[in-house]
C-alpha cells in the first residue's frame, strides 16, 4: 500500500489540510493519506501548542468521514524532538509492506536541503509537493529530481495561526474548519 505522510501540528487542523489530503487520496496514486501529529517540532515553540491528544482528537473529528484519510499518533511515543528520518525508519520497520512518501508544502521543499539525513529520505522516499505561494525559488537539486512529485493541487492559503488569531481576537473563524473540529473548539474552549 502506498501511504503519503502528511506531518504537522494541526494546531488545529482545517479545511486547507482537509482539501489537500483528500486531493492527494484521490488524484494520485497514493492509497492513504496519514496524518502525522507531530508532538514538537525541532522548528517551532512548544508552548503555543495544545496538548498532543486533543490535537490528535481534532485530526481524528476531521478525518473520519474519509477513509482514505486517517489520523495518527506515530510520533507521540518516539523520542522528541523527533525528526522526520527517525519517524520514517520506525514506520518502515514496523509495516514493511507499505511504501511511505513524504507529503510537504512546497514552502518546506526550499528548506529541505537542511533537514537531518535529507539525502537518506530522498534515496528512500518520494515526496509529494503542493503549490504554496512564496517569493523564493526552490533549490536546482529539488527542481526535477526523480522522486519529487509536484502536485497541481488547491493552492490553500489559510494556516492554523491565523485561525488561532481570529478565534482570540473573537473572530468568526468556522468556515475555515471542518464542522467536527469547530464543535470540539467551541466546546472546550480553545484558543481564547
Amino acid at each position: 500500500m502506498k501511504v503519503g505522510l502528511y506531518f504537522g501540528s494541526f494546531n488545529p487542523i482545517h479545511i486547507g489540510h482537509l482539501v489537500i489530503a483528500n486531493y492527494l487520496a484521490e488524484y494520485s496514486d497514493l492509497d492513504q493519506i496519514w496524518f502525522i501529529v507531530t508532538p514538537h517540532s525541532p522548528f517551532k515553540k512548544k508552548s503555543s501548542l495544545l496538548d498532543n491528544y486533543q490535537r490528535l482528537e481534532m485530526v481524528y473529528r476531521a478525518t473520519k468521514d474519509y477513509t482514505k484519510l486517517k489520523p495518527s499518533d506515530i510520533e507521540f511515543n518516539l523520542p522528541q524532538p523527533n525528526y522526520t528520518i527517525n519517524t520514517l525508519a520506525y514506520l518502515q520497520e514496523k509495516y514493511p509492506d507499505n511504501e511511505f512518501s513524504l507529503i510537504m508544502g512546497e514552502d518546506n521543499l526550499k528548506s529541505f536541503h537542511k533537514w537531518r539525513n535529507y539525502e537518506l529520505i530522498l534515496e528512500n522516499h518520494h515526496i509529494y509537493v503542493y503549490p504554496r505561494i512564496y517569493e523564493n525559488k526552490i533549490e536546482t537539486q529539488f527542481k526535477n529530481h526523480k522522486k519529487i512529485h509536484h502536485i497541481d493541487a488547491p493552492i490553500m492559503e489559510l494556516s492554523s495561526t491565523l485561525i488561532r488569531q481570529g478565534i482570540k481576537a473573537g473572530k468568526n473563524v468556522k468556515p475555515m474548519l471542518p464542522e467536527f473540529v469547530w464543535e470540539y473548539l467551541d466546546e472546550m474552549n480553545f484558543y481564547k
